[in-house]
């Protein structure tokens, strides 16, 4: 018995020195790192206090994958090289007037070309998107290509699978891409059944072991359709009921748009090249970016940002848009987790006399992040930023527009998730009409929205600013 005892306490000593030793390992690496430092100490707060969940976590989603090999991006420097860029190189607008600055940057970091001549179109509800999206796909001709983050195997997605079906069956070019985690219930046999029909199916960064933990963090959260080269949409909606339908204790608000016109060479890159991360098949034939006459008179950028590169492109075009306002910069964002660099400018512009409005959701479908989320509205009201609570149901929308001459539409929430760890897209519209018609839809939101007062915000019991606290320690991860 006493031998025993003594293997025992043994035992126990190596394991919590191992334990121990895992730890420490960990918070070194995360502090040798040099990553952002409100992220580190995110990651040391995390492993000291709860150290077998946070060695979990960091495990699945801590480690900066940025310098391994997730994509080739040598792949990525082929596909946008030539002949594409070449091509766009041809139509592009090469007038940035009033904008230069913005599109300038996106030229320079992210490879995006400004075409003039594009018509836009906004959707506010699902049933709207919908019709018009199922009426472009019915008038395909060549190709479909069409790229989700989250896609249900509900009535809508059975729908669309169906129509998808019947334009193969005609001979066009159908290319599918969902992503694994946020079409994680996507049953293998809708997906065969796809396949089956002559639809090229493919998932986004499969979460397989052992691949798992190095895939998960790292999400496609980019929603496209291209038609025939010609007509793309691209927002903040997804394929799933609730977008049509709404939540439980309201309705479903989001913004997507239709483009016509040469900015759907953007988009068409963007899909072609996550088409070759995850079926490694390059598609440079110029069959896909058709000669196109003038629709419209919208300036438009298409601007994707992912966690390859060394730049966080979105996230620094909004930084320039925000510091550029003169008159007023209105946001809509499910989500607010600013990044510092944000945050200060939304600080920093409302203190210079522009008018910055931020509308969330007063409810929404994670209550941790939005309590995150409400733990940044003290500080952005005291510096003179208005905050609005929409209460008609989820506002799901991804929006900023600026001085009737700018506005950016797409799939980036405004925080760290969306910043550093997603692919996302965005179209940013350099001209009034565009503008105006964005604009339209958050003055008409901010009907059903309450405008918070400082004084009674502060006034909230102090249990939620104990909880809005701790969960902002954690803005970072989440």
């Amino acid at each position: 018995m006493l031998g025993w005892g003594l293997f025992e306490n043994l035992f126990t000593s190596v394991v919590g020195l191992l334990y121990i030793g895992a730890v420490v390992t960990t918070i070194a690496v995360v502090i040798l790192d040099n990553r952002n430092p409100v992220k580190t100490l995110s990651w040391v707060l995390i492993l000291a206090f709860l150290p077998l969940v946070g060695l979990v976590l960091y495990f699945f989603l801590g480690r900066d994958k940025r310098k391994e090999k997730l994509i080739s991006r040598k792949g990525y420097q082929r596909l946008t090289k030539h002949p594409m860029a070449e091509y766009q190189q041809q139509h592009a607008c090469l007038q940035l007037d009033n904008h230069h600055s913005l599109m300038q940057f996106f030229m320079n970091v992210n490879g995006s070309l400004p075409f003039a001549g594009n018509a836009v179109e906004v959707y506010d509800t699902g049933y709207d998107w919908v019709h018009d999206l199922l009426k472009v796909i019915a008038s395909a001709k060549h190709h479909i290509h069409i790229e989700f983050y989250i896609y249900e195997e509900d009535a809508l997605g059975r729908l669309l699978r169906d129509a998808l079906i019947d334009k193969a069956k005609e001979g066009v070019i159908v290319r599918f891409i969902y992503d694994d985690v946020g079409s994680w219930e996507l049953s293998h046999d809708f997906v065969e059944t796809m396949r089956g029909e002559g639809i090229e199916t493919r998932s986004f960064l499969k979460v397989r072991f052992p691949q798992f933990a190095s895939h998960v963090n790292y999400r496609n959260h980019r929603k496209i359709v291209v038609v025939d080269g010609r007509i793309g949409f691209v927002g903040g909606m997804n394929v799933a009921m609730r977008y049509l339908k709404g939540v439980p204790w309201g309705n479903w608000r989001d913004l997507h748009i239709k483009v016509e016109g040469k900015a759907v060479y953007g988009l068409q890159t963007a899909f072609l090249t996550d088409w070759y991360a995850v079926d490694r098949s390059l598609i440079t034939s110029s069959s896909y970016f058709p000669e196109m006459p003038e629709c419209g008179n919208a300036v438009m950028q298409i601007v994707t940002s992912d966690p390859i590169g060394e730049w966080r492109d979105i996230m620094q075009g909004l930084l320039i848009a925000i510091t550029n306002a003169q008159k007023y910069c209105f946001i809509q964002t499910p989500y607010l987790l600013p990044t510092e660099p944000i945050l200060w400018a939304l600080k920093t512009a409302a203190l210079a006399g522009v008018d910055v409005r931020i509308m969330l959701s007063a409810r929404t479908d994670s209550k941790i992040t939005h309590l995150g989320s409400l733990s940044y509205l003290t500080e952005l009201m005291e510096a003179g930023v208005s905050i609005y609570l929409y209460e008609k149901g989820f506002l799901h929308s991804k929006m900023l527009v600026c001085d009737d001459t700018l506005a950016t539409v797409g799939s980036a929430n405004m925080d760290f998730r969306s910043f550093e760890h997603n692919f996302e897209v965005n179209a940013f519209m350099y001209d009034y009409h565009s503008a105006l018609a964005v604009k339209n839809r958050f003055l008409r939101d901010q009907k059903d929205a309450v405008c918070l007062s400082l004084k009674t915000w502060k006034r909230r019991p102090w249990y939620q600013k104990v909880a809005e606290s701790v969960i902002r320690l954690f803005a970072p991860l989440l």
